[in-house]
């Protein structure tokens, strides 16, 4: 460890999970809009897809740049190979940042017992200040069994402090109590369940120690030798499209040079139409920059302040062979 990070101690540190889609990046959203003034925060966020679309999410809603610094993670679970591209990650973001908080989003299909235990290791025992485990839920979810017989999931709920029913504006009668029978099979005891909107949580349930360790290494290696996409230099044509797959999933992504303008009424239709499980994306339109997310109950869209390149991340059991030439359709004349 370097002087300089070894001046820095006791981060309080969150580990913010959940399955595909049910708002984790919402709810890191959200608490930093409670961020105090003067406090400079860190997130560290990783996707199953090699292109990265999440940090240019969060930097576009996020104004206050000066205090807020973000370090993606793509190319599937962070902590595989040891830990080693989340442990260089998460070094560079300390030394670079030195936060009074640090968040860190693994995919939605990745593997939060290793995790946490890469962040339970010596190396970063004095370096930061493990506090709760948030998993989110979206309670609808428990009547699907590639959820609940999916070891992620369970892993998710199993090393949660606080599991959050998010999205409980559009459970049915009885969704609640099953998800409360639910994490009290499969979560360590005493695991408090609270329930919101869009990832709206309340700030105190992120403060206090995690009671969950992870005794046990699971090794999962998905051998990444060679460069990511998200880290390749741009192509002449200026388009670089990425594919991953694990967990019974595959994505597929594509980045998109800035000169690169899309329209952005035919932007939405396309979206409006393919089927996936997860779509993440960033559009440089005619009329602007926006973010888009589509998960099962619908697409939203969101005005950015900026974005360096366009960007598209799809998840989905089957994609269609097609859609590449479809988004190159909504380029502007």
């Amino acid at each position: 460890m370097s002087s300089k990070q070894a001046s820095i101690s006791g981060v309080p540190t969150n580990i913010i999970t959940g399955f595909l889609g049910v708002g984790k990046t919402s709810a890191i959203l959200n608490l930093m809009k409670h961020k105090p003034e003067g406090e400079k925060w860190a997130v560290l966020v990783n996707e199953f897809g090699e292109i990265g679309v999440d940090g240019s999410l969060i930097k576009g809603q996020k104004p206050d740049s000066q205090s807020v610094f973000i370090r993606e993670v793509p190319g599937g679970c962070m902590c595989c190979a040891a830990g080693l591209p989340m442990q260089i990650a998460l070094n560079q973001l300390l030394t670079e940042a030195k936060p009074d908080r640090l968040l860190i989003e693994p995919t939605g299909l990745g593997h939060p017992k290793e995790v946490l235990q890469v962040l339970s290791s010596e190396h970063y025992r004095t370096v930061l200040s493990l506090q709760k485990n948030i998993t989110l839920v979206d309670a609808r979810k428990l009547a699907d069994p590639r959820y609940t017989e999916h070891d992620t999931f369970n892993q998710q709920i199993a090393i949660a402090d606080t599991v959050v029913g998010n999205k409980i504006d559009l459970y049915q009668d009885g969704d609640k109590e099953k998800l409360e029978a639910y994490v009290a099979k499969v979560a360590k005891p005493n695991t408090r369940v609270v329930f919101a909107e869009h990832g709206e949580i309340a700030q105190h349930e992120f403060d206090g120690d995690t009671q969950a360790h992870a005794h046990e290494h699971h090794h999962h290696h998905h051998g990444h030798s060679k460069p990511l996409a998200s880290e390749l230099p741009m192509p002449e044509e200026g388009v670089i499209k990425a594919r991953n797959s694990g967990e019974g999933f595959h994505s597929e992504g594509w980045r998109f040079s800035a000169d690169k303008v899309f329209e952005r009424e035919a932007v939405v239709k396309l979206l409006l139409t393919i089927d996936v499980e997860r779509m993440k994306a960033v559009f440089i339109t005619q009329d602007g920059i926006f973010g888009y997310n589509q998960t099962a109950d619908g697409l939203t869209e969101t005005e950015l302040d900026d974005c360096s390149e366009s960007r598209i991340e799809v998840i989905a059991t089957e994609i269609d062979a097609e859609l590449e030439s479809k988004l190159l359709s909504c380029l502007t004349a």
